[in-house]
């Protein structure tokens, strides 16, 4: 696998890894529908699944965590091989599925529940998230600080059935919400013209 070039120019070596073993990571960038779609394209992924994290209620539920009382993130928990896409390349491709200068929210979509964060478990996945965030942050691309918290992962708990999906089960409600909540305007604005997956 080669070498891949991070937003802050930093570079990563492919991480080696046992055939057949996965691993895990979680992000949050708004609306999880969105996250998911995100990172079901890239090749390594075997599952992206949607969910709830960072809050104080077991078990929450959409209405619930949408009430914005939990603490919980919108999230999507991402199963993947590491002989195929590293995380570093996986945390590289959040950022440009992300607004990080937004505190208040993701596009159209504000309030606690809906902010960005890097869910890491480990030493490692702290290390690669928190190194990423400074070089993006020393690359000059942003006048603004960064606001994407990197935090450790506590419980991540499913989404409810119809959340999963979203996108492929619900595909024109789905993309007239994305253009509509401005998300793919201002992705465009923040990091030019689309960039395809990692290894795609």
């Amino acid at each position: 696998m080669p070498l891949t070039l991070l937003a802050g120019g930093a570079a990563a070596v492919a991480q080696t890894a046992a055939p057949g073993k996965t691993e895990t990571a979680i992000f949050a960038g708004g609306c999880f529908w969105c996250v998911e779609e995100a990172f079901e394209k890239v090749p390594g992924v075997t599952a992206a699944v949607s969910g709830y994290i960072g809050g104080t209620v077991a078990n929450p539920t959409y209405q619930q965590v949408s009430g914005g009382a939990t603490g919980h993130a919108e999230a999507v928990q991402v199963t993947y091989d590491p002989g195929k896409v590293t995380y570093t390349q996986l945390v590289d491709w959040f950022w440009r599925n992300i607004d990080p200068l937004d505190a208040a929210g993701q596009f159209c979509d504000k309030g606690s529940e809906y902010r960005s964060a890097i869910f890491y478990s480990g030493d490692a996945q702290k290390k690669i998230a928190e190194d990423s965030k400074q070089a993006l942050q020393a690359s000059g691309r942003f006048k603004q600080p960064i606001a994407t918290e990197i935090t450790a992962a506590g419980s991540f708990y499913l989404a409810e059935d119809y959340h999963q999906d979203y996108y492929k089960k619900n595909a024109n409600r789905y993309q007239f919400y994305k253009h509509g909540c401005g998300r793919v305007q201002r992705l465009e604005q923040i990091w030019g013209k689309a960039t395809p997956p990692p290894n795609s």
